[in-house]
């Protein structure tokens, strides 16, 4: 079967049904070789997990693996050696999404803005996220959160600044979205139980709800993907042909209708099973040992 550049522009979906594994993986290995928007990244090898240090040597292994294949990475923290990854990044070329790590601890969060506004202020941040899903796990206040991005906004001038959640903590917190210059939405059909025959479209939905909430503001997935291996959700099962799937509706509909999208993630990383169960180590497009999986 062949699979155009023209004819992967002009689908709304792809028919994946009678397609064999090897040509999925052609597939994805094209959208890969055109240049996805862009990768959630982080630099944990093997045995580490947040509160260990990661070294420049690391950073830069990981980061030339996957940067002939994107424009933009997304980092979570701007701690522990996380704040080099932006700074390393740039000096390869690519765009950054750089995130603050914030919880329910004041000390560290202090240490995480701080970092995010020097970053930004150096020249390394295109897009600033101002926390990651802190609402979700009920560590902040919502007034709390928005004091951190009115502080972070005052501070770091024309870069567009906003906060990475659940798409419909927007539609459900106006207030929060009037705050954001940006609508950073996670987007994720498989933790919400959605079989893969449907997830396109839902994942659209969530989109769509989103850009609601904004107003008018650009809206950037900021999160979404499916597991290769692990416990099944509902109608949702996890499986090397269901995430091939699911990457290649998901970058076809990028391409076509020109959405900003970091897919996660780059790497398969083992300590996630302790905090989203056995499926948590398994969302990279690399597998823990840095090889491509299709």
């Amino acid at each position: 079967m062949s699979y155009r550049k023209e004819k992967l522009h002009s689908l709304t979906g792809i028919d994946l049904n009678a397609i064999s594994e090897s040509e999925l993986k052609k597939l994805c290995n094209k959208f890969l070789k055109q240049g996805i928007h862009g990768l959630c990244f982080s630099a944990y090898d093997e045995g580490q997990e947040p509160g260990d240090n990661i070294s420049d040597e690391q950073i830069l292994r990981k980061l030339n693996i996957i940067k002939p294949y994107i424009k933009w990475i997304r980092t979570f923290s701007c701690t522990e050696g996380n704040e080099r990854i932006p700074v390393l990044a740039k000096q390869l070329g690519l765009k950054t999404l750089v995130g603050a790590w914030l919880s329910d601890n004041k000390l560290t969060n202090e240490k995480e803005i701080n970092g995010l506004i020097s970053l930004c202020k150096s020249g390394h941040v295109d897009v600033a996220g101002v926390g990651n899903e802190v609402l979700y796990r009920k560590e902040m206040s919502e007034t709390e959160l928005i004091d951190y991005i009115n502080l972070v906004k005052k501070e770091i001038g024309n870069i567009p600044a906003g906060y990475v959640d659940a798409y419909y903590e927007f539609s459900s917190r106006p207030e929060l979205s009037d705050s954001c210059d940006v609508i950073l939405a996670n987007c994720y059909p498989y933790w919400e139980g959605c079989s893969l025959e449907y997830s396109l479209m839902y994942m659209k939905q969530m989109y769509f709800e989103a850009k609601a909430a904004g107003k008018g503001k650009k809206v950037i997935i900021t999160e979404t993907g499916w597991p290769s291996q692990g416990a099944s959700l509902r109608g949702a099962h996890p499986s090397k042909e269901n995430a091939l799937k699911y990457f290649v509706n998901a970058q076809n509909w990028s391409f076509e209708d020109d959405i900003e999208m970091f897919y996660f993630s780059a790497f398969d990383e083992s300590w996630k099973v302790g905090v989203e169960g056995d499926v948590g180590a398994y969302w990279g497009l690399w597998d823990k040992d840095e090889k491509l999986k299709f």
